[in-house]
Parts: structure tokens; C-alpha cells; sequence
């Protein structure tokens, strides 16, 4: 781990410092909202700012109704961009998108360089359904521990790779039973990265390559680089359920249509 990926660690360790020890319990019991999937799904991704793509968001974006327009269009989730210094985003952002989606029983995902298990009770107490967590950035009792963690809580989890070593860890983890129960059960899902957040440099033959080496029992979401219905179409060939996209939604002029039309571009190919 080098470069912009371990500063990110690094900041994110920082933040942790400053988290209270103690929590508002009855925050940990907000509803907690399951994945439903179909054969191919989207996360749609919320971010003011990525540090490979420059602002994203308006000064004046209104997060709300750009989730509402997400949950509307059939987004299985929406993720939240929370790390504020190189994305500019915050917790505030989550729980405002939580309270936007309540009504469309839409899960909300905090995406973040979490690297400790009080991060994800702190994405409970904000809301969220469920935590992207990074293979590569923690060790294997830590990356355990945060897991388990969001077992406890009801959450689903999005663990990301970029490389077939992350992939390998990734898989030890279903000789853990708990993980491959969570796994089976399309809670604990696998997401391969085309960005390689080292470096920040995109791959886009990674996806293809890696398939293979995904294991048959979970769901494997595409992550970056997906701009359009010829990409999902193309992942979903490729052995994909699922989609994140980001960019590609927050430059559109019509974010819920242009879900609309990569959903049906996945779905048609694997038959659904």
C-alpha cells in the first residue's frame, strides 16, 4: 500500500482518534434497510468530488432529490461519499441521503477508507444499510473485526479489491463460515475496483481479469469506469450482478434515466 491509498488510511486513522467512545444507542436502532437484488443491479454513487475527476457537484447540489431521482429510477442502493478531504464529503451528506430515500426502502451504503470497526457504528448511528470496506488497507483481524461488526449490526457489506492478493485474501475469508453464510446470502458482496487507488490510475481490462478468480458463491459488483448501458451490458457478460457508478451519474443530465437504461442493458444480457 503506498501513495494516495495509504494517505487515505493514514487520515482516516486520524479521524478515528477523535471518535467518541461512547454512542447514542437508540441511533444504533434506526431501520436498517436489506438489499434486494434482481440479476443485475446498480449502487448509485452520491460524491461532490474525486480526486482523478475533479468537483462533481454543484455548490448548491441538492442531494436529496438526486437520491430520490436514484431510488425512483430502481438503484438497489445509493452510496455515500463521506471522506471529507480529498471527496468532500461528511457524514452529514449520508444521513441527509437516508432520510431522502426512507420512503423508497432504498438502502444507503457509507463509502469511505474505513479502517476500524468503530467507523462502522458510526455509519449505523448515521443510517447507513451497509459500509464499503478495502481489503487493502487493514489486516486480516481488523478487516474480520469490522465485518462482524457489521453482521451485529444488520449491515451489508461491499468488500473491495484491486488485485488478484486482495482477491486472495478476500476469498480466505469464506472458510469462516459467518462470511460465507453472509456471502450466500448476497449480504457480503465483492467488488473489484478498474481504479487503482494507489495510484489512481484506471485499469479497464482488470474486471475481465479477475473474473475468473472471484469465487462462484458471491456477488461480484463492477466498481469505476462504468459510463453507460454498453458497460454494464459488458460486465454483466462478464460475470457481474452488479454495477457502482459514480461519475457517470453525477455528469448526467438525467441521472435516473441514465440508471434506467444501464439496468436494462445488464439485465437483458443475463437473461432477467
Amino acid at each position: 500500500m503506498a501513495d494516495f491509498l495509504e494517505q487515505m488510511a493514514d487520515a482516516s486513522r486520524e479521524r478515528v482518534k477523535a471518535l467518541s467512545p461512547e454512542w447514542d444507542v437508540t441511533k444504533l436502532d434506526r431501520p436498517i434497510v436489506p438489499l434486494a437484488l434482481d440479476r443485475f443491479d446498480l449502487i448509485a454513487e452520491i460524491k461532490n468530488h474525486s480526486p482523478a475527476e475533479g468537483q462533481l457537484a454543484a455548490a448548491d447540489e441538492d442531494r436529496a432529490v438526486r437520491a430520490k431521482s436514484y431510488a425512483k429510477a430502481g438503484a438497489a442502493a445509493i452510496s455515500v461519499l463521506t471522506e471529507p478531504d480529498r471527496f468532500a464529503g461528511s457524514l452529514e451528506h449520508l444521513e441527509e441521503v437516508v432520510d431522502a430515500v426512507t420512503e423508497f426502502r432504498t438502502p444507503v451504503m457509507r463509502k469511505d477508507f474505513l479502517v476500524d470497526p468503530r467507523q462502522v457504528i458510526e455509519a449505523r448511528a448515521c443510517g447507513a444499510s451497509g459500509v464499503l470496506l478495502i481489503t487493502a488497507i487493514v489486516d486480516d483481524a481488523v478487516l474480520d473485526a469490522m465485518l462482524k461488526t457489521a453482521y451485529e449490526l444488520g449491515m451489508f457489506v461491499l468488500l473491495e479489491s484491486f488485485d488478484s492478493d486482495d482477491i486472495v485474501r478476500s476469498r480466505s475469508l469464506l472458510d469462516d463460515n459467518e462470511h460465507a453464510d453472509r456471502a450466500a446470502a448476497r449480504q457480503l458482496l465483492f467488488g473489484i475496483n478498474t481504479r487503482n487507488l494507489r495510484s489512481l490510475e484506471v485499469d479497464p481490462d482488470r474486471l475481465e481479469r479477475l473474473a475468473p478468480a472471484l469465487p462462484e458463491l458471491v456477488t461480484a459488483v463492477a466498481e469505476s469506469g462504468l459510463k453507460g448501458p454498453a458497460d454494464t451490458a459488458r460486465v454483466a457478460a462478464q460475470g457481474y450482478a452488479m454495477g457502482l457508478v459514480g461519475t457517470a451519474l453525477m455528469r448526467s443530465d438525467d441521472p435516473g434515466e441514465l440508471v434506467k437504461q444501464m439496468l436494462t442493458a445488464g439485465r437483458q444480457e443475463r437473461g432477467a
